[in-house]
This record gives C-alpha cells, structure tokens and sequence, in this order.
C-alpha cells in the first residue's frame, strides 16, 4: 500500500500548498449559486478555507457582485482566483496575473477548456501555461484529464497540487475516473484533490477514503435545494471519508470470511449428539 503523504504523525491533520497550510478539505466553487448571500452560507457551512473564483464573474461595481470583497470579508478565507473561460495557454497567463492583482493571493486553479460541448481540460495548453505561471511565482493548481503521465510531467514544471477531473464539469457522473485517479494518488508527491463531477456527498467521502487530499465541490452544491444544507453535508461526508482512510478500511477479499468461528462450536456439537 502507497504511504498516504498527508497522514499526520502528531498534530492537526493538516494539509499544505506550497507554504499554506490548510485543515479544511472541501474547498468550494462560487458559480451558479441563486445570490451571493447563499454562497457566503455555503462557504460557512462547509467550513471551506479555499474559495475559487472564476475572474469573468468578478465585479466591484456594485455589492451584490463583488465576490471577491464578500469572501474577503470571511475569516480564514484564501481566495484561489480560477482562469475559466480561458480557451489557450495565452489567455490563461493573462488571467492568472489579473486574479493575483485582484486578490493578492499566489493560488490560481489554472482551467483551460476551449470545447464549451464538453469543457474537457485542454491538456497541452495546461501544461504550457503550467510552466509559465509556475515559473513567475504562482501556485498553481491545474484542472486536468485524469491522465497519470500528464500528473508527472505537471508536478516536475512545480505546480502545487493536481486537479483531476472525477467526470465532465457539472455532469453529476462521480469518479468515473477512480481507477485512473488510485495511479496519480499512488504516485503523486503533491496533493490531489478531485476536481468536477461529484454529485453526493457519498462520493466525497469516496474521494478521501481513496487517498485524495481534498475535493472541490461546486455545482452539487449551488445546484441543490438546499445548498447551505449541502455543503455541511459535504463538509461531513468529507470528515468521513478522511477519518476512514486514516483508521484503515479493511482489504477487498475475493471470498466470504466469517466474522465468528463458527466451525469449532458446530463440531462441538456434533460429538455432543
């Protein structure tokens, strides 16, 4: 079994990018939330400490859009600024710089997706905006295909962590990408964190029980009933499934295993009659 990077040996059960150290892990997504007041409630309720915001949705303008200021506002926040909507690596350098002036925060949750059928991550263009922005300073957090080749060669031009898809963005579909996902965990030395697709707080719990450093949630969120009410439920689903990895979830047997031993108290019984 790979040795789990983020188990504590004493301490808080911690977990860093870069320099910052973070006991949440369920960071959250700010789009398609009814207002900002909800969002905020979500933040809280999920006790998230990293908030991403896609910067073509970022207004002072007015107090009702401003949500950099609104999640400023919140203690224990860091703002992670996302380049959304970027279609190249040119575009997504561009926008990177614009959400460190905007929020004063080195994180960048780098996505390019420039198929807006599928808004799939564009693996190449990642790469090449990774080594720009990492090279300048940032930390960068890439969206990508849950491909454990494109993981290597990402961690080796210095990004912070990876990002990789569980299924299409917004899709509800899960981790059907868990086998691929279990490679890039075994063998990443930054932390993972499943990125799109989760649509219950069951999967979360699957994503932590697997080894994953966090989730980012988003839409199964905004999108709920009740999304304050979900994101405290994702925020203990995320609790579950991080306790479960670190207690030890028992093996996969490929037979039925008896849980008493039964065999010895039915011979007994026989030679009794």
């Amino acid at each position: 079994m790979a040795m789990d990077m983020n188990r504590p040996a004493n301490g808080p059960d911690e977990w860093t990018v870069g320099t910052h150290r973070f006991s949440s892990r369920l960071l959250l997504g700010t789009g398609k939330f009814s207002d900002v007041d909800t969002m905020i409630g979500a933040v809280r309720a999920a006790g998230a400490q990293i908030v991403t915001v896609a910067l073509r949705r970022v207004s002072r303008e007015t107090a009702a859009t401003d949500l950099i200021g609104a999640l400023q506002a919140l203690p224990g926040i860091t703002l992670m600024p996302n380049t959304s909507g970027a279609r190249t690596a040119r575009e997504a350098v561009a926008a990177a710089h614009v959400g460190r002036e905007l929020s004063g925060s080195p994180l960048v949750k780098l996505e390019i997706h420039p198929n807006p059928h599928h808004l799939l991550p564009d693996p190449i263009e990642t790469y090449e905006a990774a080594k720009i922005l990492a090279a300048a300073g940032f930390l960068v957090l890439p969206y990508m295909p849950a491909d454990p080749v494109l993981a290597r060669r990402l961690e080796e031009v210095g990004c912070a962590a990876l990002m990789p898809l569980g299924s299409p963005i917004g899709s509800g579909q899960g981790l059907i990408t868990a086998e691929l996902l279990r490679l890039i965990i075994r063998d990443a030395r930054v932390p993972v964190i499943v990125d799109a697709g989760l649509r219950s707080p069951a999967e979360a719990a699957a994503a932590l029980e697997m080894g994953c450093a966090a989730v980012l949630v988003n839409s199964a969120i905004a999108v709920a009933g009740n999304p304050v009410a979900m994101a405290a439920a994702f925020a203990r689903g995320v609790e579950a499934g991080r306790a479960a990895r670190l207690a030890g979830i028992m093996p996969r047997g490929e037979t039925a295993a008896a849980t008493s031993p039964l065999t010895a108290f039915l011979s007994t019984e026989a030679t009794a009659r």
